[in-house]
Formats: structure tokens, C-alpha cells, sequence
């Protein structure tokens, strides 16, 4: 089972009081300033729930599944989340 984001935005409106609308709101808002902030090279930490940070990710030969053949994989970037504490504990229980 898992949570969509319809259900998110219920599951806040109700454990904070807001209407849906404004509930899905904030959630955009969120979804902003993580792009923004990881676009800028900027890591997100929410103390105790998660840290998300822009990674970088060095050039590499990598190899072609169906072929065989290798292949040049150009340098880049990447998303690193990790679980904060109370996380840790939510889903050791």
C-alpha cells in the first residue's frame, strides 16, 4: 500500500487543521524550495524527518544491458534523502 499525493493532502488537512486546498498548498510550497533550494546546490534538512541534498556524480563506463557493449556515462548529478531519526524509528517498530 502506499500514499498518493490526494492522500497526503487529506492526511495533512486533517492532522493540521487546513482545508484541502490549503493543505495542497503548502505541500506545492514544499515541492518548491526542495527544487529550488537543491537547484541551487542547497541541501533541505527538516531535523529529525529527513535531509535531501544535490550529489555529484563523476563521469563512467557503464555498460549497455542488451549489447554488451560499454559505454560513456558524462558526469552529472543526483538526489541523496536521508531518514532522520524519527523515521528511523517509525519504520523500526
Amino acid at each position: 500500500m502506499s500514499v498518493n499525493r490526494t492522500d497526503l493532502v487529506a492526511a495533512i488537512a486533517e492532522k493540521a487543521s487546513l482545508t484541502k486546498t490549503q493543505a495542497d498548498a503548502a505541500l506545492s510550497a514544499l515541492q518548491d524550495v526542495l527544487i529550488e533550494s537543491l537547484g541551487k546546490g542547497e541541501a533541505v534538512k527538516v531535523t529529525g524527518l529527513l535531509s535531501v541534498e544535490r550529489v555529484e556524480r563523476a563521469a563512467r563506463t557503464g555498460r549497455n544491458p542488451r549489447t554488451g557493449e560499454e559505454i560513456q556515462i558524462p558526469a552529472g548529478f543526483g538526489v541523496k534523502v536521508s531518514a532522520g531519526s524519527a523515521l528511523k524509528k517509525a519504520v523500526a517498530k
